[in-house]
């Protein structure tokens, strides 16, 4: 690495960083404001607020980089042009795109590092948060746990199995539910395809119930649909349910696969999937982005002008993001297609605008 590339990427980093701080600090405190009242409601102490939001800190730094990169960019050739840095460098003899490299090598050790961020850090800070602010603030009964790809909870009669939860509509699938005596003596068990949330009650579809007479054979009913009295409501499962924020790409993979072998629908899950190795790249294509709005001519700009383009095109990503990960969950779109339109759009715009730059 020559001097002059630890010199542009010093002046980068020092940029980044101070971004990255800035955009946490942001969050922290808008989110605080948010919950305030829902912790002091619960009488909640110091220690836990700050434990909660000591948690979030990871899931906020892996939606921050690729905003704070693009920002960073920007910000630096901003300075550099601004005190005639860039023309020096051209003069020397130094092109533009030479001048791009330690960007383009510093983002893509970024990526890097936000996938594993987002495999290995994140999942478990994310259930640390709503741990904290479900079981030891709200107090709420963890009566259940996600193990195996499966949900495991503990009823007011029994144990109850499920392969899937969706928490929007309220639906459980893959239910079986094991009904206990004292003496924890298998009394009847329950199989069934799918369980609806409406009206007050839980609507299963596709039962099989087995019940258990003492000193008798086991009598096998099959029922199309009936409603089965449940003490819990959707808002209980969710304490064990995991969301997707809460499973690493692999892990995430592994879960899909199992409810897919079973023979239920992955859509959602598979858009989340994919939309969290695209949300790790995109931090490259818009690091070159930055840079080729920042070098289209010798003044690109001042840093007030900067950081506002960095906020519309960071702004623009998220949006476009959401809307259509949220086309490929509802199955409007396949779900890799889904995952992967906001980084083609962008990486399209990306490339041409750096081709077209005058060195």
């Amino acid at each position: 690495m020559t001097i002059l590339d630890r010199y542009i990427l010093r002046e980068f980093m020092k940029n980044f960083f101070m971004i990255i701080i800035s955009l946490i600090a942001l969050y922290l405190i808008v989110d605080f404001f948010e919950r305030v009242r829902m912790f002091l409601s619960n009488h909640a102490t110091v220690y836990q607020m700050l434990s909660y939001f000591c948690f979030t800190v990871p899931s906020i730094l892996s939606q921050m980089l690729p905003v704070a990169l693009l920002l960073g960019t920007l910000i630096t050739f901003a300075i550099l042009s601004k005190n005639s840095e860039v023309t020096a460098m051209k003069a020397n003899g130094v092109s533009l795109y030479r001048l791009t490299i330690p960007f383009i090598l510093f983002s893509c050790i970024i990526c890097i590092a936000s996938f594993l961020l987002n495999e290995f850090l994140t999942p478990y800070a994310n259930q640390r948060a709503k741990h904290i602010k479900l079981v030891e603030v709200q107090k709420r009964k963890q009566l259940g746990s996600f193990k195996q790809n499966e949900i495991w909870y503990k009823g007011r009669d029994g144990i109850y199995n499920f392969s899937l939860f969706d928490a929007e509509r309220g639906v459980l699938k893959g239910i079986r539910i094991n009904y206990l005596d004292r003496s924890m003596n298998l009394t009847k068990r329950i199989d069934a395809r799918e369980a609806r949330w409406r009206d007050g009650t839980w609507q299963f579809r596709d039962l099989l119930i087995t019940t258990f007479p003492a000193g008798d054979f086991p009598v096998v009913e099959r029922v199309q649909s009936r409603a089965i009295d449940l003490a819990e409501k959707p808002s209980d499962f969710m304490i064990a349910q995991k969301d997707t924020s809460e499973m690493g790409f692999f892990e995430l993979r592994n879960y899909i696969r199992k409810i897919q072998s079973e023979g239920y629908d992955a859509t959602q899950y598979l858009a989340d999937m994919h939309g969290k190795f695209a949300f790790s790249l995109v931090n490259i294509i818009l690091a070159i982005l930055g840079i080729s709005f920042s070098i289209r001519s010798e003044r690109s700009g001042g840093v007030a002008r900067s950081i506002g383009l960095g906020i519309v095109i960071g702004f623009s990503y998220w949006l476009l993001f959401a809307f259509s990960i949220s086309l490929g969950r509802s199955g409007t779109l396949p779900p890799l297609l889904a995952a992967w339109t906001a980084n083609m759009i962008l990486g399209v715009l990306a490339v041409v605008m750096f081709l077209r730059v005058k060195t």
